[in-house]
């Protein structure tokens, strides 16, 4: 079960198929190219084929007796300890948060301690100027001036391919976890996925 949200608070509730629906989303997705490499010259360009039909492709190569290993959750590779910065807070303060901390994002909380959305350095970048990670420049902005909102967030027992999806179809690089009252309690990363997968028992990635 996924989760948006925003300013406002929470706004939407569901499946991974209806979060796709979702139009306050859209504008998260990565900027599609203009051409496809070829186009341009009127070379014919061989299309891939459908992600459903490669998957399957694969599977038939495999034998059934291959079983990896278990299923992994959110709540058995998210990070518990979850750095946080206010929306109030200033953008040079962000920053030196996250450099102290060496993490790359942060989950955005408004002053009742609610979830509205994440900030990254590439936000943060946006206004501030930096040179050998020390701050030479920085415009008057708070942390919501810049972090991205609305904001994807899903329960502790989500299976982590589902998170994965979801980092793959926005194009952000962590989730934040949210439990049935809608507070924080971990964050995973691309990071803690690429761990998860390189774990043993490894991560069962066609169950």
């Amino acid at each position: 079960m996924f989760s948006i949200y925003g300013m406002s608070g929470p706004v939407f509730r569901g499946s991974l198929e209806e979060l796709k629906q979702v139009r306050q989303l859209h504008s998260l997705r990565a900027v599609r190219p203009i051409a496809t490499e070829g186009e341009e010259s009127g070379v014919a360009v061989i299309a891939s084929p459908p992600r459903a039909e490669a998957i399957h492709a694969y599977q038939e190569m495999l034998h059934h007796d291959q079983e990896r290993g278990p299923l992994y959750l959110a709540e058995q590779v998210m990070q518990r300890q979850v750095i946080t910065v206010a929306a109030s807070d200033d953008v040079a303060q962000a920053w030196r948060t996250l450099h102290d901390h060496h993490i790359h994002q942060a989950p955005v909380l408004d002053d009742a301690a609610r979830l509205i959305g994440v900030v990254s350095e590439r936000n943060l970048l946006t206004a501030l100027n930096i040179d050998a990670d020390r701050i030479i420049a920085s415009l008057s902005r708070q942390v919501r001036d810049v972090m991205t909102t609305p904001v994807v967030a899903t329960a502790p027992l989500t299976d982590i391919r589902l998170i994965a999806t979801v980092m793959l179809d926005q194009d952000v690089d962590g989730v934040p976890i949210v439990d049935d009252n809608g507070r924080l309690v971990g964050f995973v990363s691309r990071s803690d996925i690429l761990r998860a997968v390189v774990a043993d028992p490894p991560l069962s990635l066609w169950r």
